[in-house]
C-alpha cells in the first residue's frame, strides 16, 4: 500500500438505470480511489443453486481498472438467498428465542454444514474469477460478523466437545462452576445440558466465549480459503464493528477483536458516530485506537458515514474534519457506506455520498476537497506510527461476567465504565493503546487503565501487582479481581489479588443511593460530585485516601485510593463517579505517571494526535471539535502546516477555524 486509499462502497446491483460511467467520473472528480463489492449480493452472483452470474462483478471490475480505480471484492457470505434457504431451512439460526425467519441479514447459523459447503463454493468461484484481474487489491472477508446468537442443537453438541477438550472432568466443571446450586451439577457427559437457559454466569460466560471463538474460527476458515487464491501484493482484511447504541459505542461482546484478527494481513473496521452538534471525535478515535491495536499496526476504516441519519449530515467543515481524525489514529483507508442514497430495502434514509437524486451536494462537495489532499499530502500521512505510553487493559471475559449481573447492579454495563475512562483521556489528549489479557508486552507502557477487570485469572492479577511493583502506573475501576477466569467469586477479601498492590480491601458493598463524593486530593465541583451504581466500601491498609464518601454512615470509608507498591503506583476507585471526577482522577493519575505534557495544556474540544510518519517526521494534527474559534499556543519546534504550506513557528499562537483542521509537520 503506497498511497491513502479514499473510497465508498458501490452495488451496481442497486442502481436504478445504469449510470456506472456517470458515477465513475463523479467518483475520480471526488479523489475516489479504491471501491468495495460484491459482499452484499450473493443472491445477484449466485440466482440459483450453482448457476453463477458475473455480469455486475465483471463490469464494474472493467470500469473501474479502465479508470484507474482500485477495487476491494469482499466476500458475499452475511446475506443468504433465498434459494438455499428453501433448500435447507436450518441454515437459519436457532437461537434462545426460536429459529430466525428468512428476510433479515446475518439470520444463519455459521456452523451448518449445507452454509458452510455453499459458502465455500461461492467464496471459491468468486476468487477464481477475480483474483487476476488487474484492479483488485484486497478481498474483505465475509461482513460484520458475530455468532448471531446462535446455540441450536449442533452449536450445543459443539459446546459439549469443547467443554470436554478444556476440562479434565466434570467434577472439576463443577467445582470452579459452582453447579451444586440449584441442583444444576452435571453428574454425567451424557447429561449436560442445553445452556441458553443456565441461570449460572460461569457456564453462560464459558459458552459466550465459545460462541467469540466460533466467530475466530469462521473467518479463519474463510481467509483460508482466500489465501489460496490471492495474487502477491493483494490483502485480506475485516470490517469488525462494535457495540451499537445508535453508533459505534463500545467493546464487541459477540467477537475476539485481537484473536479474529490474527487471520488477516491488516485490521479494518467500521466506525459511526455522531455528527452535528454532537460530533467530538470520540467514537473516531476510540475505534480507531482499537482497530490499531488488534495488529499493532495501521488499519482501515472500511465503513464509516457520508451522510447516513437525518441527524448526522454533517455541518460545513465537519466532513474533512472525521477524515483526516481517522488518520490522525493511524487508519491508511477512509471509505463511506455507501456511495448512493438506497431507493428501496431497509437502509433507504441511511444515505451515502450521493442522495437520492445522484446530484452533488454539500457533503459530495467537501470529499472533493478530502480527495484531493489525500492525494497530496498521501505520502506524508501514509503509515502513521504511534507509541503511546497509556494502554486500557479490556477483557471480552469481563465484560461478559459483569454484564451477567447488571440486574443487580443498577443496569451497570461494562461499556459505560470503559467508555467513560477513555473518553476523559482522548479529551485530555492522552494517547492510548489496547492491550487485552493476552498482551505479552505490558511492561512496555508507563500506565494502564483497567476498567471494571471483574474476572480475571490468578495469572493475569499477579502480572498487574509485578507491573506495579517494577514501577508501572494502573488505575483501576471498581469491581476489579472481583472473581476468577470461571466468574467464581474470590473467597477473600476484595479486591482478591489485586489488593496487595493497591493497599485497600473491603468486603461490603451498597447502592450508591443520596451518596456523593468529597475530597482533599483534588477539587471536586459541587453538584459534579455524584456516585451512580453501587459503591464499594474501602478499608485502606497501606493505602492513602483520595476521595470519601460524603454520607452519614459510609462517610467513615474510602471511595478512591492510592497505594505506593514497590516502584509503582495503583489507584483503585470504589465507585462509578461523574466524568468531572473521573477526569480529576484520571488527571492526578497521568501527572503522579510523570505523562503530563505540552499535549495536556490543551483540551477538549482542542484535540491533538500525533506520530511518525514513513519519512521520520514527526506529524501533529490539531482538530477544534466546535463550532467557535479556537486557539491554542504550539509548544513544539519550527513546522510546517501541510494543508496551507505555511510555516509554524515555535511558541506561536494559532487558530483553528469552527470544525477546522491544522496538520504539523516538524521540520
Amino acid at each position: 500500500m503506497d498511497k491513502l486509499l479514499y473510497g465508498v462502497a458501490y452495488y451496481d446491483e442497486y442502481m436504478p438505470y445504469d449510470r456506472l460511467h456517470t458515477d465513475i467520473q463523479m467518483m475520480k472528480d471526488a479523489g475516489i480511489n479504491v471501491v468495495r463489492i460484491a459482499e452484499s449480493t450473493w443472491s445477484t452472483l449466485e440466482p440459483q443453486n450453482g448457476v453463477f452470474d458475473f455480469t455486475h462483478i465483471d463490469r464494474v471490475l472493467n470500469a473501474m481498472n479502465d479508470a484507474g480505480i482500485k477495487v476491494i471484492v469482499g466476500t458475499p457470505t452475511y446475506a443468504v438467498p433465498t434459494w438455499m434457504v428453501k433448500l435447507h431451512p436450518d441454515v437459519l439460526a436457532i437461537t434462545p428465542q426460536g429459529q430466525n425467519k428468512y428476510g433479515p441479514r446475518q439470520n444463519m447459523d455459521i456452523t451448518n454444514p449445507s452454509y458452510l459447503f455453499y459458502a465455500e463454493r461461492v467464496i471459491r468461484t468468486l476468487m477464481d474469477h477475480v483474483k487476476d484481474h488487474p484492479s483488485v487489491i484486497g478481498y474483505q472477508a465475509d461482513n460484520e460478523t458475530k455468532h448471531y446468537n446462535t446455540s441450536g442443537p449442533n452449536v450445543q453438541h459443539m459446546f459439549f466437545k469443547y467443554m470436554k477438550e478444556k476440562f479434565d472432568n466434570l467434577e472439576e466443571i463443577n467445582d470452579k462452576f459452582g453447579l451444586d446450586y440449584w441442583s444444576n451439577r452435571i453428574n454425567t457427559w451424557e447429561d449436560f445440558p442445553n445452556v441458553d437457559a443456565t441461570i449460572n454466569a460461569s457456564l453462560s460466560s464459558e459458552f459466550a466465549k465459545f460462541q467469540r471463538k466460533l466467530v475466530t474460527d469462521f473467518l479463519a476458515w474463510q481467509v483460508s480459503i482466500i489465501n489460496e487464491y490471492k495474487q502477491p501484493g493483494q490483502f485480506v482484511t475485516h470490517n469488525f464493528d462494535f457495540e451499537w447504541r445508535g453508533s459505534s459505542f463500545g467493546i464487541q461482546s459477540n467477537v475476539d477483536h485481537f484473536a479474529a484478527a490474527k487471520a488477516f494481513d491488516i485490521a479494518g473496521v467500521d466506525i459511526y458516530h455522531p455528527t452535528q452538534d454532537e460530533l467530538t471525535g470520540c467514537e473516531i478515535s476510540f475505534c480507531g485506537d482499537i482497530a490499531r491495536s488488534m495488529k499493532q499496526s495501521n488499519y482501515l476504516v472500511l465503513e464509516t458515514e457520508a451522510q447516513a441519519f437525518a441527524n448526522w449530515v454533517p455541518y460545513p467543515g465537519q466532513f474533512k474534519l472525521q477524515a483526516f481524525s481517522h488518520l490522525a489514529s493511524g487508519a491508511n483507508m477512509v471509505s463511506y457506506w455507501h456511495w448512493h442514497s438506497l431507493h428501496n430495502a431497509i437502509e433507504t434514509y441511511w444515505k451515502g455520498l450521493l442522495s437520492h437524486d445522484f446530484e452533488p451536494n454539500p457533503t459530495y462537495n467537501e470529499a472533493k476537497i478530502i480527495g484531493k489532499e489525500f492525494e497530496r499530502l498521501g505520502s506524508k500521512l501514509i503509515h502513521l506510527q504511534k507509541k503511546n505510553q497509556v494502554a486500557i487493559l479490556f477483557s471480552n471475559e469481563a465484560l461478559t461476567a459483569l454484564n451477567s449481573f447488571r440486574s443487580f447492579a443498577g443496569g451497570l454495563d461494562y461499556n459505560d465504565v470503559c467508555r467513560l475512562m477513555y473518553d476523559v483521556l482522548y479529551k485530555m489528549n492522552i494517547g492510548c493503546d489496547f492491550v487485552d489479557p493476552t498482551c505479552t508486552n505490558l511492561e512496555n507502557y508507563t500506565m494502564l487503565v483497567v476498567p471494571s477487570l471483574y474476572a480475571a485469572s490468578d495469572s493475569l492479577l499477579n502480572r498487574l501487582n509485578q507491573f506495579v511493583e517494577h514501577g508501572g502506573h494502573i488505575v483501576y475501576a471498581f469491581r476489579s479481581g472481583f472473581s476468577d477466569e470461571n466468574v467464581k467469586v474470590r473467597s477473600s477479601h476484595q479486591p482478591g489479588i489485586i489488593g496487595d498492590a493497591c493497599g485497600v480491601y473491603y468486603s461490603q458493598f451498597v447502592t450508591a443511593k443520596n451518596v456523593t463524593l468529597k475530597s482533599k486530593a483534588f477539587d471536586i465541583l459541587p453538584g459534579k460530585n455524584g456516585l451512580s451504581t453501587w459503591i464499594e466500601l474501602l478499608i485502606p491498609n497501606t493505602a492513602k485516601v483520595l476521595a470519601q464518601y460524603d454520607h452519614p454512615y459510609w462517610g467513615e470509608y474510602a471511595a478512591i485510593t492510592e497505594n505506593q507498591y514497590g516502584k509503582g503506583l495503583a489507584i483503585y476507585m470504589g465507585c462509578l463517579p461523574s466524568d468531572n471526577v473521573m477526569e480529576k482522577v484520571l488527571e492526578y493519575a497521568v501527572k503522579k505517571a510523570g505523562l503530563w505534557g505540552n499535549d495536556q495544556e490543551i483540551a477538549f474540544p482542542l484535540i491533538m494526535k500525533s506520530g511518525v510518519n514513513q519519512e521520520g517526521k514527526v506529524i501533529r494534527y490539531y482538530f477544534n471539535y466546535s463550532m467557535n474559534i479556537s486557539s491554542f499556543q504550539y509548544p513544539y519546534s519550527e513546522g510546517l502546516d501541510l494543508l496551507t504550506d505555511a510555516k509554524v513557528h515555535s511558541d506561536e499562537l494559532l487558530e483553528l477555524e469552527p470544525w477546522g483542521i491544522k496538520i504539523i509537520e516538524e521540520q
